[in-house]
């Protein structure tokens, strides 16, 4: 009787357990703040030059950060006549209209694309491309002048390296004290690895935590672009792709309770027609949205100053 007693509280404790992990994502939903959003121009906000520079154009994702009043934008420049990708930066008081602060890449020779930035302490943490679709790590004390750390070491839950091959587009989030990096393979799925040191990631799970599918807006590629917390709960801008060859981009939304279980919005996209890569600012009762496919482009949600 005794085991028996033991087995069904042992039961009952872990389908309570099951319960309140799943009812938080069960019942989330997504604020209206968060999904809808309206341009106020469709001229884009920032893109390449167009003239013979070394950024004369520029490539998803960029990353910006607002600091006090002034926004600071972290971009990836490119020419035709050179294959590898440098890293711009600018600011800008409103969020609009943007200076560059150097005539040429402020970390050159090195390739660096798709980053994201945290500041953590007076530190600033950069994740970024590098060639190869290789995820490695920079830092900075004034967001100007980087200094290169390497290459992300992953390692599966066992502690053995991911296999060979790219691991891109990292996003970055620091929540209660650790580190957590969703990087994508290929575009074929997103995973979550874990850091305390900024050294040593481990994968939470060698599973996808978001994958593919099964809805055709996301069916042939994901990647995260950036992950926030809002009102007790995570939410993941995360760029797709409906077509096998990736001619077209969009951006979409899920949410989680803990990083790991993942709800996609049953609306997504967001945004269609390559407005993709998308990241949220808050500004006022609403958000900013800009997507930077290309060209950066600005959205605002209701309650967003304008």
């Amino acid at each position: 009787m005794k085991m028996k007693g033991l087995f069904f509280l042992f039961c009952l404790a872990s389908s309570i357990s099951s319960c309140q992990r799943g009812m938080p994502l069960k019942t989330a939903k997504f604020p209206q703040e968060l999904i809808q959003f309206k341009s106020i121009s469709q001229v884009p906000i920032f893109s390449g030059t167009g003239q013979e520079t070394w950024d004369k154009q520029i490539r998803e994702r960029g990353f910006i950060l607002k600091e006090g009043r002034k926004f600071h934008l972290w971009y990836t420049g490119y020419s035709p006549a050179s294959p590898t990708k440098f890293l711009g930066y600018a600011t800008s008081r409103d969020g609009l209209t943007w200076q560059r602060q150097s005539s040429e890449s402020i970390h050159p020779g090195q390739w660096v694309e798709d980053m994201c930035v945290v500041k953590s302490g007076k530190t600033y943490y950069m994740f970024a491309e590098g060639e190869g679709d290789i995820a490695h790590m920079l830092v900075s004390k004034d967001r100007v002048h980087w200094q290169e750390k390497g290459n992300l070491d992953i390692r599966k839950v066992d502690g053995s390296p991911i296999r060979k091959g790219a691991y891109g587009t990292p996003t970055v989030l620091k929540a209660k004290g650790i580190w957590h990096l969703f990087y994508e393979r290929d575009d074929l799925g997103i995973w979550l690895a874990t850091s305390k040191d900024l050294k040593t990631w481990t994968n939470v799970q060698d599973e996808p935590v978001i994958k593919m599918g099964p809805d055709t807006y996301d069916l042939f590629a994901v990647a995260m672009n950036q992950v926030i917390r809002y009102k007790g709960l995570y939410y993941g801008y995360y760029h797709a792709s409906a077509f096998k060859d990736w001619h077209e981009w969009s951006t979409n939304i899920a949410v989680s309770s803990d990083l790991i279980h993942w709800k996609k919005y049953e609306k997504n996209p967001i945004m269609g027609n390559n407005q993709s890569s998308g990241m949220v600012l808050k500004d006022g009762k609403g958000f900013r949205l800009y997507t930077m496919h290309k060209k950066v482009n600005l959205y605002f949600s209701e309650g967003a100053s304008k």
